[in-house]
């Protein structure tokens, strides 16, 4: 049973897997599973007034094609999957923000936090000096409280759909 494990591990080695990266990959799983598309239709868009939006940062809004562009300019995929960590953790902790706490998507979102908590100690490794300029500016400016002059309104569940269609591009592959 021994040897078994071994190879396993032998294998992980020559893929070049860390085991940060194989807790991310979990992690990434478990917030896959609560993103299905069923949930957040009944949490994030049923259980909301019709046409309620939440005011983020123009920057908190992360979609594919932004993705794509900072990858055609040699951005790194570790440097990228650590901006879509501070863009939805932040988005999440925005919706949150506006429920009160019996609200029935109140748990829900607490759920995700709890997740995106857990991938911030995989997360917490990297220092923004790691990471290239563009993304550790991003970030800085995602966490600045003076930015909110650049906001835009924008449904909850349209969040949560960029967050999984962004986790999917960045650990499709790896993962």
């Amino acid at each position: 049973m021994q040897q078994g494990y071994a190879a396993v591990l032998c294998v992980l080695a020559v893929l070049g897997l860390e085991a940060a990266a194989l807790g991310e990959c979990e992690l990434t799983r478990l917030l896959q599973d609560k993103l299905q598309y069923e949930m957040r239709l009944q949490y994030m868009k049923h259980y909301f007034p019709i046409d309620y939006t939440v005011q983020v940062q123009y920057e908190e809004v992360l979609r594919p094609s932004n993705i794509t562009r900072l990858r055609n300019g040699t951005v790194s995929e570790a440097a990228l999957r650590y901006l879509w960590f501070h863009v939805s953790s932040q988005a999440v902790l925005r919706i949150r923000e506006v429920l009160p706490e019996k609200h029935p998507s109140w748990k829900y979102t607490q759920e995700l936090c709890q997740l995106f908590d857990a991938l911030g100690e995989e997360y917490s490794k990297y220092r923004q000096t790691d990471v290239e300029t563009v993304v550790a500016d991003l970030v800085k400016l995602i966490h600045s409280a003076g930015a909110e002059s650049r906001s835009k309104a924008v449904r909850p569940k349209a969040l949560l759909d960029n967050c999984l269609k962004v986790m999917r591009m960045l650990y499709g592959v790896p993962c």
